[in-house]
């Protein structure tokens, strides 16, 4: 900026202000708050993620375009065979096992909540299904076709904010069932070779974003407008928490998922509830505004007050909202990953989905 004015016009004198390094918000404690990098698999080489993340990248480039991989299959295609007479073209046969899913209804991917029949409808009149059907076997075909309607499910539930996305072991079990609708067969063999591509450039784009992660979190802090509501009128939402809590029978849990996180982590630490035994939290941006300067009842380095009780802290790797505690309150919060199998953002709403999540939620109960 200085150069720029300055060719513009001479004798200018500029004066910075760096209002970030004096006021704005930084990772104090040198990023104790963000996890590891994920994907670091020891043998695959450098620039390389293991095979969870290269399933991940795919997920998260159809959930932004459910027809990526088709679109791919069918730009590899060439130009349509003569057969012989009375034999049935393979767009023929995908759009018509595309037809018989959709006249099943939302039953085949019931987890996944409705929009199954709609979506197998909308593929089986889509101009894709032709090229793609001559360029894959069969089989290859049925798995792509699934993979597309269960990510379109998917990312519709994300569109309308859904709390509740499914963990990436009931979608691929969904997925496989649709699969088998379309023809392919069960899982074990060698299937959807032809989305290698996808994958490669999905886990490149996803290193990217990790290798980035502190520059992205500092420059979007704070991002939410439900974020910023509280960080500047927070007071009533902690004071309902603890009226809330205040009529409560001991031993109380509180959970709470990333905003209602802070606001649960907030209200403990801002005065004694001896009633609340133990803290959850998932997802949750505690540890990050804590570290940042951010947090309203608690800045860096004062420590977490005694009273405060025991503090479980679950983050998933891949949820690049959720950080970690216990190197910044040293003994008072034991953080737990859990791997939902989603990429993020998806990651983010898939707590409440994932089994793992409740079993150690029980596992550490008073």
């Amino acid at each position: 900026m200085t150069a720029g004015l300055a060719a513009q016009r001479d004798g200018l004198r500029i004066v910075p202000y760096s209002w970030g390094a004096a006021h704005g918000a930084t990772l104090v404690a040198g990023g104790a708050s963000l996890p590891p990098r994920s994907g670091t698999t020891r043998g695959l080489g450098e620039g390389r993620l293991d095979p969870s993340d290269e399933a991940t990248a795919t997920w998260a480039a159809l959930y932004a375009d459910p027809y990526a991989e088709l679109t791919l299959a069918a730009a590899g295609s060439g130009p349509a065979l003569e057969r012989p007479p009375g034999s049935v073209p393979p767009q023929q046969r995908a759009r018509a096992l595309l037809a018989a899913l959709a006249a099943q209804g939302d039953a085949p991917a019931a987890e996944l909540g409705p929009g199954l029949a709609r979506a197998a409808t909308d593929l089986a009149a889509h101009p894709l299904v032709g090229p793609a059907a001559e360029a894959l076997d069969p089989a290859d075909l049925a798995v792509l076709a699934a993979r597309s309607l269960t990510a379109r499910l998917i990312a519709e539930a994300l569109d309308a904010d859904s709390p509740l996305v499914p963990v990436g072991e009931t979608r691929d079990t969904v997925t496989d069932r649709i699969a088998e609708a379309l023809g392919a067969p069960p899982r074990g063999t060698e299937r959807g070779l032809r989305s290698s591509l996808l994958r490669t450039a999905g886990a490149v784009a996803w290193r990217a974003v990790e290798r980035r992660r502190r520059a992205l979190t500092e420059a979007t802090h704070p991002a939410a407008g439900d974020i910023l509501r509280y960080l500047s009128r927070g007071a009533a939402f902690r004071d309902g928490l603890r009226t809330l809590v205040a009529g409560l029978e001991p031993p109380v849990v509180v959970v709470g998922h990333s905003l209602g996180g802070v606001i649960a982590l907030d209200t403990l630490i801002s005065a004694p509830l001896p009633q609340v035994r133990l803290l959850v939290t998932a997802g949750s941006q505690g540890p990050f505004l804590y570290e940042s300067g951010s947090l309203p009842s608690l800045e860096h380095p004062a420590p977490l007050p005694s009273y405060v009780p025991a503090w479980l802290n679950l983050y998933d790797p891949r949820d690049l909202l959720g950080y970690l505690g216990a190197a910044l309150f040293p003994g008072r919060v034991t953080d737990v990953a859990v791997d939902s199998g989603q990429p993020f953002p998806a990651a983010h709403s898939a707590y409440w989905t994932n089994p793992a999540v409740y079993r150690h939620i029980v596992d550490h109960l008073p």
